[in-house]
């Protein structure tokens, strides 16, 4: 059976900027927070995926980089001290007196009395580079935690998508140099995404494929292209980035015997689950009418959390005042 490293009142299973937010939200009401992630760091697919990108749609701000919203929101949370638990995919779910007993590791468990599930899209994987086989780690990679580390490298980005070009865009100022390859020769990219690299100078290869990375013990140095309809070209590399999208999926939470919807959990207006305490926000809930965006995460973390309070004390006011008027 698995130690309980850790007792709360509510275990947040995600640490994307919904499950941050929670965690906040979750101390202004006066709860024990934990807060589970698979990933190493906080901030979910914003850090894992867009960091340096730029955000418009947050509520009060003209624009944030990815980075900067999830330090935001962790030093927000930090306030009321939740439990971080990073590193540490949420397992099996079972149902103890007065709550639930969560893995989260290796003979490790979490006791909780309620559980927030804002796991956004789940586990995901990116699509490997076949040419990048054994190259992942060594020049190879999929996310750019900093861009720095990438000062002065000739980069080729491989993909079509928004983060293909959003990579390109954010590596060019930083880069010797930066091309783009793509297989076809449309972009599944946003138009004004591409016009933006392009008006940059960006070489874009489309019709092309990467054969063959070459390198030494170092890394990579260089790339080997086939091109349709003409010779194969190389490429001097010593960043190559895969953009090839990725696969998703619940992971254990599928398990947990939650109505799902494809790899949505079903919720009500209170973002209850089918499930007693077992609550659920972000891009993972569904209901008619869902929006996908960070800023409507927010707002149903705030409505988890209220309703959450009320399920483990009916004592408690649904809603609990402004927070203006409580400092």
């Amino acid at each position: 059976m698995a130690a309980v490293s850790h007792e709360v009142d509510l275990l947040v299973v995600g640490a994307g900027p919904t499950g941050l937010f929670a965690a906040y939200y979750a101390g202004f009401r006066g709860m024990s927070v934990a807060v589970v992630d698979a990933l190493p760091e906080p901030g979910g697919q914003v850090t894992a995926m867009y960091p340096e990108k730029m955000i418009f749609d947050v509520a009060g701000f003209p624009e944030v980089r990815g980075r900067d919203l999830v330090a935001a929101l962790v030093e927000q949370a930090d306030q009321y001290d939740p439990v971080y638990l990073l590193g540490r995919p949420a397992a099996e779910l079972s149902e103890v007196d007065d709550g639930f007993l969560v893995g989260v590791g290796e003979g490790e468990a979490v006791r909780a009395r309620a559980v927030l599930v804002t796991a956004g899209i789940g586990e995901f994987t990116p699509r490997p580079l076949p040419a990048g086989d054994g190259w992942v780690g060594r020049g190879v990679v999929h996310f750019i935690p900093e861009l720095s580390a990438h000062s002065g490298h000739d980069v080729v980005v491989v993909g079509g998508g928004d983060s293909a070009f959003d990579w390109a865009l954010a590596l060019h100022p930083v880069a010797r140099s930066v091309t783009l390859v793509h297989r076809r020769a449309r972009f599944r990219a946003h138009p004004g995404l591409v016009r933006k690299v392009a008006d940059l100078g960006v070489p874009l290869v489309v019709d092309a494929e990467v054969v063959e990375i070459r390198g030494d013990d170092d890394g990579v140095h260089e790339v080997e292209i086939a091109v349709a309809g003409q010779e194969r070209r190389v490429l001097p590399a010593q960043t190559v980035v895969a953009a090839l999208g990725f696969t998703a999926d619940l992971g254990p939470i599928e398990q947990w015997g939650l109505e799902l919807d494809k790899r949505t959990i079903r919720v009500d207006s209170t973002m209850r689950t089918n499930r007693d305490r077992v609550y659920a926000a972000g891009d993972i809930a569904s209901y008619p009418g869902k929006v996908k965006l960070i800023a409507t995460g927010f707002g149903e973390a705030a409505t988890a959390v209220n309703n959450i309070a009320v399920a483990l004390n009916p004592d408690a006011h649904l809603f609990p005042g402004h927070s203006s008027n409580m400092g």
